[in-house]
């Protein structure tokens, strides 16, 4: 016969070994460290053998608690499993998915989207994390990230791009009617350049001309900004020439009041992708959100002023 005891003992011992400690895992689970100690003490009375050494510093697992958690991975797996293949046959997303995303992508570009998919499938549940840092998904238990950049640290992540972050040289029409449209990128420096700062630093323009030449172009100007939101605002106003993700300037392209500074001039291109961890069957709640965003942002992205 099995009982709710036995599972919760696993569960306080799979957890621990993750953890390091009994605090850790009391944290993650919601319990008191006391009764994760005393899960773990019962479980090991049942088993007949010690599964962590203890010392007043450090916990560790014994060569019996890294086979049996090994097993208790496999375990716990094919519970997950059975799990998934349930939902799956249901048509409707339900449960929690932890999301995080990039700050300004996240909010212009996605939000919407998982906003329209909660309203959509009242069971799902989303905690939705703005953060433009490189999340480690498994030990944080992210279900799904959006990263824009390389993919350098992705092992056990599953990845689906989504398009490309290209920045664009733009300014406002009131600004060019004043200062005159520069012709050659060696023009940019008799201009009004807004430079966003990163760490405290003005990042320089790495620009790429029509003879395919890469040129970084260390830009200097009397305003600079620690973020492109207010760099893109400062442009609008007509402060001068900035050079920016196109996702954040496709709105005011259109609307035209930006225009493009020297169209034939291209950036370095970065990747975005959808990221979550491994796992087979992929959980219906996922796959739903994934599916919207390659529906909304493939094969052309909505940002592409020139779609």
């Amino acid at each position: 016969m099995f009982s709710a005891s036995r599972f919760e003992g696993i569960v306080a011992f799979v957890e621990t070994a993750e953890a390091g400690s009994f605090t850790a895992a009391a944290e993650r689970l919601g319990l008191t460290r006391s009764a994760v100690g005393k899960s773990i003490a019962r479980l090991e009375a049942r088993l007949g053998t010690r599964l962590f050494h203890r010392t007043t510093r450090s916990l560790s697992l014994t060569d019996e608690g890294v086979r049996f958690r090994e097993s208790c991975l496999l375990a716990l797996a094919e519970l997950d499993g059975a799990e998934a293949n349930l939902a799956a046959r249901s048509d409707e997303p339900a449960g929690l998915l932890r999301i995080e995303i990039p700050v300004l992508f996240g909010r212009q570009w996605i939000l919407p989207l998982l906003l329209d998919l909660s309203a959509r499938h009242p069971r799902l549940e989303l905690d939705i994390g703005f953060s433009n840092r490189v999340a480690d998904l498994t030990a944080e238990g992210i279900d799904l990230g959006v990263r824009i950049g390389a993919l350098d640290d992705a092992s056990g992540l599953i990845a689906r791009r989504l398009g490309t972050q290209t920045t664009q040289l733009c300014a406002a029409p009131a600004y060019l009617a004043r200062a005159g449209r520069p012709r050659t990128i060696d023009d940019l420096a008799q201009h009004a350049c807004i430079t966003e700062r990163r760490r405290g630093l003005p990042s320089g323009w790495r620009l790429t001309d029509h003879a395919g030449k890469v040129r970084t172009i260390p830009v200097s100007s009397r305003l600079a900004l620690d973020r492109s939101d207010a760099v893109a605002d400062a442009v609008l106003a007509g402060h001068g020439i900035g050079c920016l993700p196109g996702w954040l300037v496709a709105t005011a392209l259109r609307a035209g009041t930006l225009e493009t500074v020297l169209p034939e001039v291209s950036s370095d291109a970065l990747p975005i992708h959808a990221l979550w961890p491994a796992q087979r069957p992929l959980p219906l709640k996922l796959r739903v959100v994934v599916d919207a965003l390659v529906e909304k942002f493939l094969p052309v992205a909505p940002w592409d002023v020139t779609g």
